[in-house]
């Protein structure tokens, strides 16, 4: 593949999409010497598990070394260092960068300064295009295929990167989109309208109960209390969608529950042991798809 910088979604194309999952199936539970030699930076200035682990994790299993910033407080960002500054002098240290960010659009502005292979691990409110690749290579290892699905997104569709992130590639496929949301935190138009414009059918709702049976994936997501200014709106709609065992066994057999984690209390933990549970096998696919984007990206 020529690219050698993802940060975003929108513009990847279904036949990337199709590569990288054949790519990190190729690659799952392999060691390689595909990044020997190599030196990439890990830079975490918004706090992460998931995906800085799964990151790093890639980075070794492919036989690369990686340096780090894990915690914003420690890097000169902190004492006033721009982050054109700051992607100049890691450039100078690296052979390739993975940076999460907390404002929107710092992924954009960090690749305005260097021509190194560059991921972006997730920016602000924006984008998360790896989430959205993982996502893809879980649903398709899951059923076997994509098209033909009926997918359920239900929680935080007003901020959620992932679930935005995810419906351009989506976008590419014979799908049909469900929205369960509360009013105040639905869908923005700009995803209904790029929808239409694929002709992909879709329908939003505020009752996951009535829609649930119909769906194969329900992906959900957690009321995310950092995007909140007012502490009070966040604690009027925490706990608005919580997925029970008695809800899951009213769905499809074959229904797979994704999340892109960290959960709060939107599934119950006794979901946790139903085969229809598969977001802890999505997290392990983090490290298969990331393995892809870095084996292609940086040699």
């Amino acid at each position: 593949m020529k690219r050698t910088q993802l940060i975003t979604t929108v513009d990847i194309t279904r036949e990337e999409v199709d590569f990288f999952i054949d790519e990190a199936e190729a690659l799952r539970n392999k060691r390689t010497q595909d990044l020997d030699g190599k030196i990439i930076a890990t830079l975490f200035l918004e706090p992460s598990t998931r995906t800085r682990l799964s990151f790093e994790s890639a980075i070794l299993r492919l036989g690369g070394q990686f340096i780090n910033v894990a915690d914003p407080k420690t890097c000169s960002i902190k004492k006033g260092e721009t982050l054109e500054d700051t992607i100049r002098m890691v450039e100078k240290y690296a052979d390739a960068i993975v940076m999460r960010h907390s404002e929107a659009g710092a992924a954009k502005l960090a690749t305005q300064v260097t021509k190194k292979p560059f991921i972006n691990a997730g920016d602000g409110a924006n984008q998360h295009p790896t989430q959205a690749m993982l996502d893809m290579l879980t649903i398709h290892r899951e059923f076997g295929t994509v098209d033909g699905l009926t997918i359920g997104f239900v929680g935080d569709l007003k901020f959620s990167r992932t679930v935005h992130s995810l419906l351009y590639i989506l976008a590419h496929y014979n799908v049909k989109v469900l929205f369960i949301s509360p009013d105040v935190l639905k869908i923005p138009e700009s995803y209904t309208e790029l929808l239409k414009e694929h002709g992909i059918d879709y329908e939003e709702n505020i009752d996951l109960e009535k829609y649930l049976p119909a769906m194969d994936v329900l992906y959900m997501t957690r009321i995310q209390q950092e995007r909140f200014d007012n502490p009070s709106d966040y604690e009027a709609l925490k706990g608005c969608y919580v997925l029970t065992v008695a809800m899951v066994k009213k769905g499809k057999t074959s229904l797979r529950v994704l999340h892109p984690l960290p959960r709060v209390d939107e599934i119950a933990t006794d979901v946790d042991a139903l085969p229809q549970a598969a977001y802890f096998r999505q997290a392990e696919n983090g490290v298969y798809m990331r393995m892809a984007l870095l084996k292609n990206f940086c040699i």
